[in-house]
């Protein structure tokens, strides 16, 4: 044999590796019953892989994230929510030791009180932890204490039928419509459907600005990443219920699209999103990012984005995540806790933490979305859109 020539077997061990990561590839995509075309990530960074690692390392914290104010000490709503992302994602993975895991560190919160009303949004949408628990275990304890949240937050409610924790900041679109929207899912009962859908079309008519995102708030004309993240990702979780024939759904569905063409229109090359979405001197942010990319998918598989438009946003948005997410699980350059302010510095300026449950839970949420099947969990009225 001259000297440079490849033998069968040395032709074998060069191809081996770059087989080896194909056959990898195609069975991560073909356990979850999806076609190699619909496997966009890389080795090692799909949805199940990437959602279990996020998990254990929620189950390996020793303690909670707590909510500490001079009204209410309890579960922070973070904490609430990677827990309802978690429990969401291992009943669709029907892993039923994984399940019981995550019950075995919730049930206690909720049985302790930590999750309890304070006439508050923050507070309150801690229910959506007791009703997720009950959707999986079908305890009826958690099924009331769920409800329990979900009714006081009803009590006495203003004249224009918005409940009185309704604050007009925007993330109240994720506190109370979530609430609400899981309370349904629980139910059937089309009263919670009916506040969910009442309090988005109000806040879409009062609060979304013409570009079609949303200012912090008043005196804080700045259209910061999470709190758009928690819009986007209310929207999503009410438009997978919303049944079409609903009144309110033509706006609903209106604000939402408005609000997810310009999302496009500013993502990043890499898939990222910024602090401050519109300014491209902003770091890139992973929380806002999990949060957009959780409701472009919803709206894609539920048939209410353009697919080829639309599919492109969230599959890079995802594989610029997955490379954030460390070996242990964490989410990196995540938004420090941010209040509203009139200085722009203030929110280009914020803290980036690394495990933050603000970023821990959207990554959840975005996992799951990614692994359902086209029509997501459509509502009880049996509409499919």
């Amino acid at each position: 044999m001259k000297s440079g020539r490849l033998t069968g077997r040395s032709f074998i061990l060069i191809l081996f590796p770059f087989l080896f990561a194909f056959l990898i590839s195609f069975f991560d995509c073909t356990r979850s019953g999806r076609l190699e075309k619909d496997c966009f990530w890389k080795t090692g960074h799909s949805p199940e892989e990437t959602g279990r690692l996020v998990i254990e390392d929620l189950l390996a914290r020793p303690g909670f994230m707590m909510y500490r104010t001079d009204f209410w000490t309890g579960l922070h709503y973070a904490e609430a929510c990677a827990g309802f992302g978690a429990l969401r994602l291992a009943g669709l993975l029907k892993d039923a030791a994984l399940l019981s895991e995550l019950t075995a560190r919730y049930s206690g919160v909720v049985e302790d009180g930590l999750v309890r009303d304070a006439a508050h949004v923050d507070a309150n949408v801690a229910g959506i932890l007791p009703l997720e628990l009950y959707l999986q275990n079908r305890d009826e304890k958690h099924l009331n204490q769920g409800l329990d949240l979900a009714d006081s937050q009803w009590q006495d409610p203003l004249p224009d039928g918005l409940t009185r924790q309704a604050r007009f900041w925007i993330d109240d679109v994720w506190m109370i419509v979530s609430l609400q929207t899981q309370a349904w899912r629980a139910t059937g009962k089309e009263v919670y459907l009916e506040r969910a859908a009442l309090t988005v079309h109000t806040y879409l008519e009062k609060l979304q600005q013409p570009n079609g995102l949303f200012h912090h708030g008043e005196n804080a004309p700045f259209f910061w990443g999470r709190g758009n993240g928690w819009v986007a990702a209310g929207l999503a979780e009410l438009l997978s219920e919303l049944p079409s024939h609903h009144p309110l759904f033509p706006s609903v569905l209106n604000g939402y699209r408005k609000m997810m063409d310009a999302l496009r229109r500013h993502q990043a090359g890499d898939g990222m999103w910024r602090q401050v979405i519109d300014r491209p001197d902003a770091w890139k942010e992973t929380s806002s990012t999990a949060m957009f990319g959780y409701a472009v998918t919803v709206g894609v598989r539920k048939g209410l984005l353009p697919e080829a438009e639309f599919t492109p946003v969230y599959q890079k948005a995802w594989n610029a995540l997955a490379e954030r997410i460390d070996d242990s699980g964490r989410l990196t350059d995540v938004c420090a806790g941010t209040g509203k302010n009139a200085d722009i510095r203030y929110y280009l300026d914020r803290p980036r933490n690394s495990g933050d449950l603000h970023g821990q839970a959207p990554v959840l949420w975005f996992a799951y979305s990614l692994m359902t099947e086209p029509a997501i969990r459509t509502g009880r009225s049996g509409d499919s859109i």
